[in-house]
């Protein structure tokens, strides 16, 4: 982390204020009170709910906001509910502490840890009652209309926060945006789907619950937002992994029109990191009773709300689904023929983003390599062959973890070019940059989560699983600082204009202007128009989402 906070030079809060600030939500120190004054937001700001007080950022003229409830909390009769309003209170919230995390299970021994529990500095607590957003903002008063991003943490589904030390806001905010990160239910509590919780529902659906959550966030930000100094006209939501697999689906989603303006989705689109049909409802809801009445002997809704949040964690998640509500068809459909919001786009992959699977089971032979090609590709085996050619067990063992990073990188361009034909601002890139690792961790290239450090201009904060690279080595590290802070310049700028292009930038080519097998590459050694995934490899994938799911769902290849 760098940058102390700023010491308190101005006088503190009325007294009135004070005490009722102190009476609101565990009390904030007349320090902390006076800190504020000298960051950009002096006064308490006002929202829907009541007031709330900040304090200073690490950057000098930042006021961050941290633990404001944007939902009420989804316990008891509500979990499982779509998210519903938040309550108001009296007197002055104290917002200088994140609100607690979303239950999720431990994480797994492993580097780098989970950042939304094992940061102890960032993490208060784990519960349900975990819907809260935090705002870092550079404005000095309300009005503004400096463009807002949105930050939805990537995790399999399964875990993350806006507590993490990486997504902290402070260094984009301080180019001229009001950041905002927040919590949404992970696992069994924001991707289920139920029966009695379908029928339960106003909407009659369920099983999306943590899209819904991102939703009310929007919808938060549009009436509240510009008294924090953003435009509530134009927002946009940006994540990784699983967060943009929530991006391309709410951009897709028809239950999500009108929420937002722009979409950054970095490594992650509607069908997840790979391709295929998107789970249904019907399915999931017969899935949910199997696997509650084998792990508690009761598949009764109000049952399983009576147990704990720790018993519930046993089952699993099931990740974004056709709920009928929010997700109405399968999202493929939906973009083939041209019916997805009408939102700009960025997206794009990084080129080794499955260098973190090569420790996954025994080393790949040229031989077991060979012999899974129908198992991979089944009848497009000889396409997948021409992709990936080997002869030896070294070209084998170098090129098994490529149709994990090219499968995403192929579903990358096409959410960008569904977007362009709409006639939306649509940008497209390819993340090539290695970061350096240090001793005696594995290097992983350009791997997943890679960007991440640049594209917050975070460098000194702690990683995110998998692509551990090294703080020591980046951090202060002239190169690295330069080309963190052009990644992060391209993102605000696009979510200022709709265009990432800006002064001292090297040019970023619209979709017309590259070619079938160019990106946009992202690389400290040179940015610009380059080479993407070879012919071949584009022939294989698109066979691929032809047979797995044009034809399944009867979509018109000739449009």
């Amino acid at each position: 982390m760098i940058a102390a906070r700023l010491r308190a030079t101005a006088a503190a809060l009325p007294l009135a204020l004070a005490l009722s600030a102190c009476a609101t939500s565990g009390g904030m120190s007349s320090g902390a009170a006076a800190g504020n004054a000298a960051a950009g937001m002096l006064q308490p700001v006002r929202t829907a709910q009541g007031l709330v007080q900040g304090a200073p950022g690490k950057l000098e003229g930042i006021t961050v906001f941290k633990g404001i409830p944007y939902a009420a909390p989804p316990v008891g009769d509500l979990r499982w509910r779509l998210p519903q309003e938040p309550a108001s209170w009296s007197g002055v919230r104290n917002a200088t502490q994140y609100g607690h995390v979303c239950v999720q299970p431990p994480a797994p021994d492993r580097f780098p840890p989970n950042s939304a529990t094992d940061i102890p500095e960032n993490f208060t607590g784990m519960s349900e009652d975990c819907l809260t957003l935090n705002i870092w903002t550079p404005a000095k008063g309300a009005g503004e209309k400096l463009p807002v991003m949105v930050w939805l943490y990537g995790g399999a589904y399964n875990e993350g926060g806006g507590n993490s030390p990486f997504s902290e806001g402070d260094h984009l905010a301080a180019k001229g945006v009001v950041m905002v990160t927040f919590n949404y239910r992970v696992g069994p509590f924001g991707f289920l789907s139920h029966p009695e919780l379908t029928a339960e529902e106003p909407v009659g659906a369920s099983g999306n619950q943590a899209l819904g959550d991102a939703i009310a966030v929007f919808r938060w930000l549009k009436a509240n937002v510009a008294n924090f100094g953003g435009d509530p006209n134009n927002i946009t939501l940006f994540g990784e992994s699983a967060g943009a697999a929530m991006n391309g689906g709410l951009v897709g989603a028809a239950g999500a029109e009108g929420t937002f303006e722009r979409a950054i989705a970095q490594s992650g689109a509607w069908m997840g990191l790979g391709i295929g049909l998107m789970p249904q409802r019907e399915d999931m809801e017969k899935s949910t009773i199997q696997a509650a009445e084998k792990a508690f002997g009761t598949a009764s809704l109000s049952e399983l709300r009576k147990l704990p949040a720790e018993e519930i964690s046993k089952l699993r998640g099931q990740g974004m689904i056709v709920d009928g509500h929010i997700i109405r068809e399968d999202l493929s459909k939906v973009f083939a023929e041209g019916r997805q919001n009408k939102v700009d786009v960025l997206v794009g992959s990084n080129s080794d983003e499955g260098s973190f699977t090569r420790g996954f089971g025994p080393p790949t032979t040229l031989e077991s390599w060979n012999n899974g090609a129908a198992q991979r590709w089944g009848d497009l085996a000889d396409l997948g062959r021409a992709a990936y050619p080997a002869t030896t067990d070294e070209e084998a063992a170098q090129i098994a973890s490529m149709p994990f990073s090219d499968t995403l990188a192929w579903h990358m361009r096409l959410f960008a070019n569904k977007q362009a034909k709409i006639g939306q601002n649509s940008w497209f890139y390819f993340f090539t940059h290695e970061p350096p690792f240090d001793p005696g961790q594995p290097d992983l290239g350009a791997g997943h989560t890679a960007e991440i450090p640049y594209v917050f201009n975070n460098l000194a904060a702690p990683r995110t699983y998998p692509a551990g690279s090294s703080v020591s080595q980046m951090a202060g590290n002239p190169r690295e600082e330069a080309f963190a802070d052009q990644v992060s310049q391209y993102w605000v700028n696009f979510a200022r204009t709709g265009d990432p292009n800006g002064p001292g930038l090297p040019r970023w080519p619209t979709m017309g202007e590259l070619g079938p097998n160019e990106a946009m590459v992202l690389d400290a050694d040179g940015s610009g128009k380059g080479p993407w995934i070879s012919p071949e490899k584009t022939a294989l994938y698109r066979a691929m989402w032809e047979q797995r799911v044009a034809k399944p769902l009867g979509i018109d290849l000739n449009k």
